[in-house]
């Protein structure tokens, strides 16, 4: 039986999955890679990480019983926005300033004085906001024009990735809508189905337009494996490997969230509520994408941090004092402890509302809905008597009350919604997946796998030919590994607190030297 690999490039580590061409799971493994934060709100990633993180994760899955060379096709995806400035030489010019980074607050500032931002939003269906390469290019052609001018060839990072398999460069049409420098179908004039690149804005960004790569579907073929490429992976020299998309968009497909009102919450690095719609719904404080399914498309309301929060708890509250200070960066070193099992267990103990311990997850700022880089995380609401185990729930119940604080922004837009689909790793821990459902008082599906390595690996598929279509892929594949109903008490108590909430943000956003949004 051949095999379909799919490699997710998360914002914290890469993931990869094997299915079989019946669709059933074969395995799967992980690896972390380190983001840096040189200064204040600055987020990086070096590129070479990725590509050993990739190696690190396919000799896991070897060391697993999974055969590589049975291995039929490929198809990676990426955290978007991060633009990987190549040289003449294909060569990375700098580290990849990753969609977290908050540097280039004043860059849109000056686009939205300037009356640029409406422009931008016109062609592009977005505002511009730190977390978009255009701003970010911005910052780089202002404070290190060596790297711009260096600057021969720009990928994104799963394009960056699928370079060094096949040497060969090009990106996807979703891939090119989150640059704020691709003029969507229809927009300014263009009569091109998938649109373009925009001149004047890649100007803007100080890149040439020869750096732009060339644009195809996400499930056209876009190389094969090289020889020197097999030897670093272990994978079959001459695998097809196909383009992929972002994580974001192939995390939503292959939760099944296929049909316009589909509602995708996800917990993961970052935290999402995403709609399906027939046609785009662009608006000022949400991200708007197309679809892996052609023709559709999805409206976003994004957190900065979800999972991440989880991630930081447990280097910082858990690790340490398990492990000493020492540890605090290999959390894997210590298999023998299960550190997530041990905050689910400590966050159970912990009643509705965690003993009045309130938890904000602005660690990297803010986006929706609030759009601004200066807020900050915090627990309120501390008393003598609170433990370890509150802080714990607390934190999942402030990510979960930061995802219904996005999805205002979707209800007000009177988007059809009627699914609802979880997704992450977050979705693992059943305390925090309760919360959510509790949170929002809707019915929630868990899909199995249903995570952007899964989506991958059907896009692998159908570029092959394995599946006739994205969306049947889709349906022989993917299964429900569980349902939570809200409990109506509890999600009576949960909608009190959200309002507490909201009222505990507005009170401490001045402090951060911004003012309320209503």
């Amino acid at each position: 039986m051949k095999l379909l690999l799919g490699i997710d490039y998360g914002t914290g580590g890469c993931k990869v999955t094997v299915i079989d061409e019946t669709g059933s799971f074969i395995g799967e493994a992980s690896v972390e890679y380190p983001t840096y934060h040189d200064h204040p709100g600055w987020s990086e990633q070096e590129p070479s990480d990725w590509w050993n993180a990739l190696r690190e994760a396919l000799a896991k899955l070897a060391a697993k019983g999974v055969d590589l060379s049975l291995v039929a096709a490929i198809a990676p995806d990426g955290s978007t926005h991060n633009a990987v400035l190549l040289d003449a030489d294909w060569k990375p010019v700098r580290r990849t300033i990753m969609w977290t980074d908050q540097r280039s607050t004043a860059e849109c500032d000056a686009l939205r004085a300037g009356g640029v931002a409406d422009k931008i939003f016109e062609r592009c269906r977005q505002m511009p906001a730190p977390t978009w390469t255009l701003p970010q290019l911005m910052w780089l052609k202002a404070n290190e024009p060596d790297a711009i001018a260096r600057t021969a060839h720009a990928l994104f990072v799963k394009d960056y990735v699928r370079f060094l398999l096949t040497g060969e460069a090009a990106t996807d049409r979703i891939e090119a809508q989150g640059t704020l420098m691709w003029t969507m179908p229809g927009s300014n004039g263009t009569t091109e189905t998938n649109g373009s690149w925009d001149a004047e804005l890649v100007a803007l960004s100080g890149l040439k337009m020869s750096a732009m790569p060339k644009i195809v579907e996400p499930t056209a073929l876009a190389g094969r494996v090289t020889a020197g490429a097999a030897a670093f992976t272990g994978l079959p020299a001459g695998t097809p490997v196909i383009c992929g998309t972002s994580d974001s968009a192939v995390e939503d497909y292959g939760a099944g969230a296929v049909e316009p009102g589909d509602l995708i919450i996800k917990l993961a690095t970052a935290g999402n509520v995403n709609v399906m719609t027939a046609e785009p719904h662009p608006h000022p404080k949400t991200l708007t994408y197309g679809h892996v399914v052609p023709g559709m498309w999805y409206s976003v309301s994004a957190t900065n941090a979800a999972a991440l929060c989880m991630r930081w708890l447990r280097d910082s509250f858990y690790v340490e004092s398990a492990c000493g200070p020492e540890m605090v960066k290999s959390a894997a070193a210590q298999p023998s402890i299960n550190f997530y099992s041990l905050i689910d267990k400590e966050a159970v103990a912990s009643p509705v509302g965690a003993n009045g311990v309130f938890f904000h997850p602005y660690l990297q700022g803010e986006r929706c809905p609030y759009w601004d880089p200066n807020l900050r995380a915090s627990f309120t609401g501390v008393s003598i008597s609170s433990t370890r185990g509150d802080f714990a729930r607390a934190l999942m119940e402030g990510v979960a009350f930061s995802l219904r604080d996005c999805y205002r922004t979707l209800e007000g837009m009177r988007l059809p919604m009627k699914r609802i689909f979880l997704i992450g790793g977050g979705a693992r821990s059943p305390l925090w997946s309760e919360i959510v459902a509790n949170v929002f008082n809707r019915k929630v599906s868990v899909p199995q796998p249903g995570d952007a390595s899964f989506g991958s690996c059907l896009l692998a598929g159908t570029g092959m030919g394995v599946f006739p279509d994205v969306k049947a892929a889709v349906a022989k594949c993917l299964h429900i590994d569980r349902t939570i109903e809200p409990d109506p008490a509890v999600a009576a108590q949960y909608d009190r607190l959200f309002g507490q909430y909201r009222r505990i943000h507005d009170a401490l956003a001045p402090v951060y030297g911004i003012s309320s949004i209503p």
